[in-house]
């Protein structure tokens, strides 16, 4: 089962029974376009990704995350597990939010390098070049799905760090079209592989471009996507399709 629902987050979650997700990964609104500019494959762009990044003040951003936190956490099966990516204009919120839970468990606080980072146009401070990845569990004390093994099997036999080093979405990944904050695919399968098995539910509310669908398909799990804006969940559906054909 692999289905993307054209709707707001905040008006289809509620249709999602409690405790049926095995495992949510999602990337939600950075709130980062504030009309400036930046550097991509060595042209000055603008940062603005579209409307659903504006971040109006503080309260709102808080707001917006803590909705979806607190549905989340309703959704997910006890010991299922959350991974959410930020930057820090945004995670330290979501961390804290997460935080405010008596029943979450914050498992890994991952750092995503990025071997190609965008230059500091500004000269004033560094480069950005990482992200960081929250790993959360349902239920303080509960057993959550971890496959030690084959991450170690990732990393030359040994325990897999929290700091993953990986590359921009491979040009493959973008034939169909591209989404301004588009995950390789590669990070969304590591998570998939280490939390995840076959036929478990995984979720993304901030479906975007589709990337946790694509892997969850090529891996044998049922996917949920909810994704407000019509021409991304074109293109999910058209980047699922492909890697169903390739599997027949």
């Amino acid at each position: 089962m692999i289905k993307i629902h054209n709707k707001d987050c905040f008006k289809f979650l509620p249709k999602i029974e409690n405790d049926s997700i095995d495992c949510i990964i999602t990337d939600p609104p950075y709130f980062l376009s504030n009309d400036g500019i930046t550097c991509k494959s060595g042209k000055m762009v603008s940062v603005n990704k579209g409307d659903w990044d504006k971040g109006n003040n503080f309260d709102d951003v808080y707001q917006f995350n803590a909705e979806w936190i607190k549905e989340s956490y309703r959704v997910l099966k006890p010991g299922g597990t959350l991974w959410v990516s930020g930057t820090y204009h945004n995670i330290y919120i979501i961390g804290s939010i997460i935080s405010s839970f008596k029943d979450f468990r914050i498992l890994n606080n991952i750092t995503w390098v990025k071997t190609a980072p965008p230059p500091n146009l500004s000269c004033r401070f560094f480069t950005h070049s990482t992200e960081t990845i929250l790993w959360v569990r349902k239920g303080q004390k509960t057993k959550h799905y971890f496959n030690y093994d084959l991450m170690k099997s990732y990393n030359d036999g040994k325990q897999m760090k929290d700091v993953w080093i990986m590359g921009r979405p491979k040009k493959d990944e973008k034939k169909f079209g591209k989404h301004p904050t588009q995950k390789p695919e590669e990070i969304i399968e590591r998570m998939i592989h280490a939390s995840t098995q076959e036929n478990d539910i995984v979720l993304d509310m901030f479906n975007g471009s589709g990337t946790t669908g694509v892997v969850c398909a090529r891996n044998n799990r049922n996917y949920i996507g909810i994704e407000s804006d019509k021409s991304y969940c074109e293109l999910s559906r058209k980047r699922i399709k492909s890697v169903r054909s390739k599997k027949l």
